[in-house]
This record gives structure tokens, C-alpha cells and sequence, in this order.
């Protein structure tokens, strides 16, 4: 028989028990933390024990008697009781302070000591350091720890200001005994450098000492005057000793230098007067600063790009707010630079202190963020831009997953700010924006892939909005040049990495990590091409078939791109006669919309004319040695030939009521009707060519490897439809040259005419041509043409 529970049992459990376990709960932590806190005191006070008979052993006799009686002193306490403030510091010496910081250090870290050395180094940084390596914090970017002390200096200025409220008594021990720990400025202590200096060899220091020291008391003064003659002497102590004593009067002059025009406030160790010494200081600045680095922290670069150097020496952290202040002057200068050339000089005295800056994430990213202002800047020449890329792509490869991403990104946002205008004078800085920017894609095909299908999914997203919510404007969000050339930009990065003829490790487009971008970007392409179907927007479903071509060329991949093509010469604008007009022919390079001077007219029939026949037979060309390819072209065939008939005939009395279809008495324009029916002739050529050469194969259609190797020993410029192309395409080249020559000279004759404006003349044109464009978009009854 089961025994039953007491009534008082049953009640407690009921009321009690839960309150009670909870409770017992609390009192084995209390207990455990207890044992802990135990087990650190007596660790803490072996460790110090074993430390002080270390330092007891290397002091003159007459000193153990103190010794001793202090180290008595201090064997019984915790590290709390050491920082309450209520204990009498006996004059702490410097071996005194010392251990303490020692001591403190462990408290904070909870690692044992391993040597006296790496006891020296915590002890000149502040005594709370952690044993972990510095080099694995500065360059591990992801780690939240290091990313917040490094981007707010000012809280630690914040705990020293509530310290000195709070404990007043131990502020003030801190002021006495490690005030380098509380003289935490913008620039930290850049006078370490000197100390550091004087660490070198004793012959380098005498050496040193004749050709530096002059320097140091010419510089006593709290407001000195640059001056040739220490410009001089600076450059030569930096040249041929590499002196750090001379690079921090050089950073300290060139922030002076570089805040010359700025109203701030802020008071400056020197002063720039004259232009000579303002040119001759930035060159010695921008040039042997980073020499100097080279030298006394030398960088190993491994065979993958990735760079490595020791990150928890003296020298790199005495050196880091020097690094800091010259890296936040250059960035300062760069933002308010026009001359090119110096431009060009600044950005190649950043490209040696990438792999420094790494551990300074903050300070890196707003430098890159000026300089890819400068890369996407359409005002900036061309050699400029290549320098800009140059620095993008270095940090790119050297930098690690997360700091790689932000690069990407920042890369992206640079590349759509600087399309938002396009003219005949910024579309090849905007050309070599993309193909530059394409290249960094393919450095780590993982975070290529994350970023691509982020934007991408946006564009469809904003396409997806426009189509399922329409309004008045809701086209804009598409038919603009940003779109565009987004759509261009993703286009030339998976042409680039997605194709194994540019790169050969790649057995097959497929095989590439980018490859699933395809689809959802044809799709894309695809519905913004067909959203306005309107002659006024043919130019911009030109733009866009240019994308998906190269996408189709490059990845072998099929793209129906014929039957929005046939489409353009199936509408009213080619099937009725043109009106005559004295306008000259629109470039369609630079235009998404047509104006509503060129419809209907002859010479926008003509051009739309030759853009639909050059695309059909590049079109066309791309599978021109395919076996398929007399079946591929029966359909567009049957089309073109229905359509020249159309019209090029002329309706009869009994066939009125064809005269709609037969679009009246036809466009009358020859020079269109000739370039179709010689595209025609060219795929009829071509289909027979292959049918020929398809009668003599041995293998079935189901042989994949057959079909897929079918003509492939023929050059597809040997195709009677490729011939016809290249000699398109060289037509084209030759006429682009001409438009570029005559690009240049007029840009000649503008920097001439404006040459006393500056920059702001050529800025407020492209700010014009954009207006204008926009102004013209919002005509809603050209768009219901």
C-alpha cells in the first residue's frame, strides 16, 4: 500500500517548494562565485609573490629591508581592496608601480604572466591590456569589442571624467604615478615617438642626435612657423635616416597644412604662410611618411595578396596616433582637393598605408568613402579614376570578409551616384566606372554572390512596385539612367565571371558561384524592357538588349531577345511614312527617350531602323554555328519578309479594309527596307551554310556532346553572318571615333573658354542636361504616344 503525504507536505509543496529551490539556487551561485573569488585572491597573491622575489633578487641589499616591509603591505589584498583608495601608498616608486600595473593587468585579463618583457609593454600602455595577441584584435574587424574602442575614443575620456567625480583620490594617484593613461587627447602621445627614437642603437642616436635635435629646439614654441630651411631638414632626416623623431614634426606640420582653410577653433603646433612651403611640405608628407613606416615596420605579402606584420610590437602602438593623425589629415585633404595631379599624388601615398589602417576600421572606411567620391566624381580625368580603382581594389584584397563587403557596397552606391547623368561627355568615365567595378566581383565569389542577389532582388523589387502599383510617376522608379546602368553593370559582372573564356578555371558558365544571378536578372531585364511599350522609350529597350547580349555572348545562354526586337518594327512609328525634318541623327548612345521633335520623323525612322537590324544580327551571330540555327531563324524570317511586304505595297480600291494592316501606302523609306532585306539575305546565307555542313554529320540528335561541339573548329568571323557583322561593327568603330574625336575637341575648347570658372561651369552643364532630362520624363502625353 502506498504511503500517502502529509497534509503540511502537500501545503508546502504547493506554496513553498518553487520559492525554495530558487532560493538554494541563488545561494550555490553566491557560494560558487565565492570559491572562485577565492581561488583568483590566492593565484593572484602566489603570482605577485613569485614577481616581487624576482624584483627583490635585483635590488641593492640595502634595499630589501623596504622592500620587504612593503611587499608585506601588500601580500593580503585583493585587487578590489588595491583600488578602493583608502590605502596609503608608502611613495610608489617606479618598480612599485610597476607591479601594481602587473597586477592589474591579470585582474583584467585573467592570464597568468609568461615574461618581464611583455609586463614592460602593458606597463607603458595603461597597465589593461589583454595577453591575447594585438595583432588577431586590430585585424579581426567583426569583433564588436575592438570595433567600439576604436570608433569612440571618447568614451574612455567619458570613464576617466566619472572616475575623477567618483574617486577622486585614486584619479589623483593616477595622475601622479601613469598619466599617460589619462593624457588621452585627439592625438594621443605622439611625443612616444621620440622616446622611441632614442631606443635605437647608440651610434644611429649620435647620428641622429647632431641632425635631429636642432629640429626639436627650433620646434619648443607652442605656434611655429614652417619654414623652407625645416622642411629641408626634415626631408633630409627622413630620406637618409628614416628618423620617427622627424616624421612626427612632418605629420604634425602636414595637419596644420592640410586644416589651413578651416575655421574650427582648434589651435595648431604650426603655421603654413607661404605657398612654397605649403607645396614643398605636402610633397615630403605624401611622399616619406610612408617610406618611413616601410622601414621600421616592414610588411610580408603572401602569394595570395594578403598582407601580414606584427601588430603587438612597442613600435606599432607608439606609432598608432601618429598613424591616426597623418590618415585622418590625408582624409581631410582629399575631400577638399581639385588639382589633379595632386589628387594622383595623395591617392598614391595612401595605396603603402592600406595594410597599417586595417586595424582602424573606422578611419579606413571614410577614407575609402572619399576616395571612391573620387572614383565616381565625373569631373575627375580618367588617369585620376584608375588611380582611385587601384586603391579600392588593393584594400578589396587585402582586407578581410566583413571590410570586404563594405567596400563592395560603398563601390556600388559610388557607381550609381556617378550614372545619374549620362551625356556624350560622362559615359566613358561611366563605362570604365562599370568595367572597373565589375573586376571586384569576382575577388571572393561568396560575397560577390550575397551582394549581387541584394541588389538585384531591390531592382526587381522597384519593378515589381511600379507594375503592380501604378501611378502618374511610377514609371520614373525604372526608365531612368541609374536603373539602366544597374541593369548594364550586373550584366558585365556575370559576363566577366561567368564566362570560361576569361576564366579558363571555369569548366563551364555553370560552374561559376555567380551563375544563379542569371535567371533572375534576365527576368528582370526582360519586364522593364516591355514595361512602356512606346516608340518614345525604343531607345532605352535598345540599351538594355545591349545588356542581355553580352550576357547571352559571354554564358553561352539563351536569351529570346528576336520577338522584342521584331516588335519595334511592328509598330505604327516604321509602318507609316515618315514626316520630313532637317534634324540630325539622334544618338542613341546617350538617349533613354526620345524627344517629341524626332517621332514620326524619317531620320528617327532610319535610326530605329538600323539599331533593330544591327541587334537582330548580333542576335543572330552569337548562335551562328549552332546546329539549330536554320530552325531558329524560320519564325524572325517569316516576320521580316511579312513585314517588308507590308510596307513596301500599296492597298487597292477592293483592299480597304486592309489599309490598316498594310499601314496605308507604306514608310516609303528605303534605306530602312534595304538594311532589313540585307539582314535577310545574311540568315538566309548563313541557315543554308549550316544545313550544308549538318547533312555530313554521323552522330544523333541525342549525342550532346556532338551537337554541343557542332562547327566549333570554325571561326564564327568566317560564318557568312558573322562576316556581315564584323564589318558592322567596324563601321561603328570608325564612326565612334570621329564622334570621340569631335567629343575631344569640344572639351579642348570648353576647358579654354572656362578655364577661369574652375570646375563649377562643366558641373552645372551636366546638372542641366539632367533637368532637362527629367523635365522631359514627366511629359505623360509623350509616353501615351
Amino acid at each position: 500500500m502506498a504511503k500517502h503525504s502529509k497534509k503540511s507536505t502537500k501545503k508546502f509543496e504547493k506554496n513553498h517548494l518553487k520559492d525554495t529551490i530558487e532560493r538554494r539556487k541563488e545561494f550555490a551561485k553566491i557560494k560558487q562565485r565565492q570559491q572562485i573569488k577565492a581561488k583568483k585572491q590566492a593565484r593572484h597573491t602566489s603570482d605577485y609573490a613569485k614577481v616581487a622575489d624576482e624584483d627583490e633578487e635585483e635590488q641593492v641589499p640595502k634595499d630589501k629591508g623596504r622592500k620587504a616591509k612593503d611587499a608585506d603591505k601588500l601580500k593580503d589584498m585583493t585587487v578590489d581592496e588595491f583600488f578602493q583608495g583608502g590605502f596609503e601608498i608608502p611613495e610608489p616608486t617606479k618598480k612599485a608601480s610597476k607591479l601594481a600595473k602587473i597586477k592589474e593587468a591579470k585582474a583584467q585579463s585573467g592570464k597568468r604572466k609568461r615574461d618581464d618583457s611583455e609586463g614592460d609593454d602593458d606597463s607603458e600602455h595603461g597597465g589593461g591590456e589583454s595577453d591575447v595577441s594585438f595583432e588577431d584584435q586590430a585585424l579581426d574587424v567583426d569583433a564588436p569589442s575592438d570595433g567600439e574602442a576604436e570608433e569612440r575614443p571618447g568614451a574612455h575620456r567619458e570613464d576617466l571624467d566619472a572616475l575623477q567625480e567618483k574617486d577622486p583620490e585614486f584619479y589623483k594617484y593616477l595622475k601622479e604615478n601613469d598619466a599617460e593613461l589619462l593624457d588621452f587627447a585627439e592625438d594621443d602621445d605622439l611625443a612616444e615617438v621620440d622616446r622611441l627614437s632614442e631606443d635605437e642603437p647608440p651610434k644611429k642616436k649620435k647620428k641622429k642626435g647632431k641632425t635631429i635635435e636642432p629640429l626639436v629646439e627650433e620646434n619648443n614654441g607652442d605656434d611655429t612657423e614652417v619654414t623652407m630651411s625645416m622642411v629641408s631638414k626634415w626631408q633630409k632626416a627622413m630620406t637618409e635616416q628614416h628618423s620617427l623623431r622627424a616624421m612626427r614634426q612632418v605629420v604634425l606640420a602636414f595637419r596644420a597644412a592640410a586644416y589651413v582653410n578651416e575655421e574650427d577653433g582648434k589651435e595648431y603646433k604650426y603655421t603654413i604662410s607661404g605657398p612654397e612651403v605649403y607645396h614643398q611640405l605636402l610633397v615630403i608628407s605624401l611622399q616619406h611618411v610612408p617610406k618611413v613606416l616601410e622601414y621600421h615596420l616592414p610588411i610580408k605579402e603572401t602569394a595570395s595578396g594578403k598582407v601580414r606584420f606584427s601588430t603587438d610590437t612597442k613600435k606599432f602602438r607608439t606609432l598608432t596616433p601618429l598613424l591616426k593623425s597623418h590618415a585622418t589629415s590625408v582624409h581631410h585633404l582629399l575631400e577638399n582637393l581639385s588639382d589633379a595631379p595632386t589628387i594622383k599624388l595623395t591617392l598614391a601615398s595612401i595605396l603603402p598605408l592600406l595594410p597599417y589602417l586595417l586595424s582602424f576600421k573606422k578611419i579606413l572606411k571614410n577614407l575609402i568613402k572619399a576616395v571612391i567620391s573620387i572614383w565616381s566624381d565625373p569631373s575627375s580625368t580618367e588617369a585620376t579614376r584608375i588611380n582611385a580603382f587601384l586603391l579600392i581594389r588593393r584594400l578589396a584584397i587585402i582586407s578581410d570578409s566583413s571590410l570586404r563587403e563594405a567596400v563592395l557596397k560603398s563601390t556600388y552606391q559610388g557607381l550609381i551616384k556617378g550614372s545619374r547623368s549620362t551625356t556624350i561627355h560622362t559615359l566613358p568615365g561611366i563605362n570604365l566606372m562599370k568595367n572597373s567595378a565589375a573586376e571586384l566581383w569576382g575577388l571572393d565569389p561568396t560575397i560577390g554572390y550575397t551582394t549581387g542577389f541584394t541588389y538585384i532582388r531591390q531592382l526587381a523589387i522597384h519593378l515589381r512596385t511600379s507594375i503592380t502599383h501604378p501611378t502618374k510617376d511610377s514609371y520614373k522608379a525604372i526608365y531612368n539612367w541609374q536603373y539602366t546602368h544597374s541593369l548594364d553593370f550586373w550584366s558585365r559582372v556575370l559576363s566577366t565571371h561567368c564566362s570560361p573564356a576569361t576564366n579558363p578555371h571555369l569548366k563551364s558558365a555553370a560552374a561559376s558561384p555567380l551563375h544563379p544571378l542569371i535567371y533572375p536578372l534576365v527576368q528582370i531585364t526582360l519586364g522593364a524592357l516591355r514595361l512602356i511599350p512606346t516608340p518614345v522609350y525604343f531607345p532605352l529597350r535598345f540599351h538594355l538588349t545591349r545588356a542581355l547580349l553580352r550576357l547571352s555572348r559571354s554564358t553561352t545562354t539563351y536569351i529570346p531577345l528576336a520577338p522584342s526586337l521584331l516588335e519595334v518594327l511592328q509598330s505604327p512609328e516604321l509602318k507609316k511614312p515618315p514626316k520630313p525634318s532637317t534634324l540630325r541623327p539622334l544618338d542613341f548612345a546617350t538617349t533613354l527617350r526620345a524627344p517629341a521633335s524626332y517621332l514620326h520623323t524619317r531620320v528617327y525612322q532610319t535610326g530605329l531602323g538600323e539599331q533593330v537590324a544591327e541587334l537582330l544580327a548580333e542576335f543572330f551571330t552569337v548562335w551562328a554555328r549552332s546546329i539549330a540555327f536554320p530552325e531558329l531563324v524560320i519564325p524572325p524570317s517569316v516576320l521580316l519578309k511579312r513585314w517588308l511586304k507590308e510596307v513596301s505595297s500599296t492597298p487597292t480600291p477592293s483592299a480597304k479594309h486592309h489599309a490598316t494592316r498594310a499601314a496605308g501606302r507604306g514608310n516609303k523609306n528605303s534605306k530602312l527596307t534595304g538594311a532589313v532585306a540585307l539582314l535577310l539575305q545574311k540568315l538566309d546565307a548563313n541557315a543554308r551554310f549550316v544545313e550544308e555542313r549538318r547533312r555530313k554529320v554521323d552522330f544523333a540528335p541525342g549525342n550532346r556532346e556532338g551537337v554541343e561541339g557542332f562547327l566549333k573548329e570554325v571561326p564564327w568571323e568566317d560564318m557568312p553572318l558573322g562576316a556581315f557583322v564584323l564589318g558592322m561593327r567596324k563601321r561603328n568603330e570608325e564612326r565612334e571615333r570621329v564622334l570621340e574625336e569631335g567629343r575631344r575637341r569640344d572639351e579642348e575648347e570648353r576647358r579654354r573658354g572656362r578655364k577661369g570658372d574652375g570646375e563649377g561651369g562643366e558641373g552645372g552643364e551636366v546638372q542641366d542636361v539632367d533637368v532637362d532630362m527629367e523635365d522631359g520624363e514627366g511629359d505623360e502625353d509623350e509616353v501615351d504616344d
